[in-house]
């Protein structure tokens, strides 16, 4: 070795005097740069096409008529609470599907004698906003201020 070889290697990490500071090696190359062997055919394909990935469909953000249709029925109100059912996290679900608009909802409680005038005023307010008919589903699962958005909109805390 000689004395420029000892000096780098003696030098301290983060020192400055790393050896190749300004070449690029296989090492420093951005990961990006160079995908994996078939990954640009996958991922380059829905990136092209603007497809998503077909994998987790659930996890994908809500269309702009799901929420329109959330946005609508904002207007329906708990007559007893005073609230909106998306206030409360009575609407669970909503799939907009080709020939119907399928709405999942619960109740605050078993047997809220509002339901079936909570259940035309969601069907009215969805079909106000997606033309097609409208089927809402009562789900049997137990409501709590837990599944509110803002639970203390109720006026207490938890």
């Amino acid at each position: 070795m000689n004395e420029r070889d000892d000096a780098v290697n003696a030098a301290p990490a983060g020192s400055g005097a790393e050896p190749n500071a300004g070449a690029t090696s296989p090492a420093s190359t951005p990961a990006s740069a160079t995908p994996p062997a078939g990954a640009a055919a996958t991922t380059g394909t829905a990136a092209a096409t603007g497809a998503a990935p077909a994998s987790s469909p659930d996890t994908s953000a809500p269309s702009q008529q799901e929420m329109a249709v959330r946005s609508a029925l904002e207007t329906v109100i708990d007559p007893e609470i005073n609230l909106s059912v998306i206030d409360l996290g009575l609407i669970r679900e909503i799939h907009l599907l080709p020939d119907r608009t399928h709405v999942r909802m619960m109740l605050t409680t078993p047997f809220c004698p509002y339901a079936p005038q909570l259940m035309a005023e969601v069907k009215q307010a969805t079909m106000s906003v997606v033309p097609l008919p409208c089927e809402v589903e009562i789900m049997p699962d137990a409501w709590s201020p837990e599944l509110m958005p803002d639970p203390g909109l109720l006026g207490y805390s938890f």
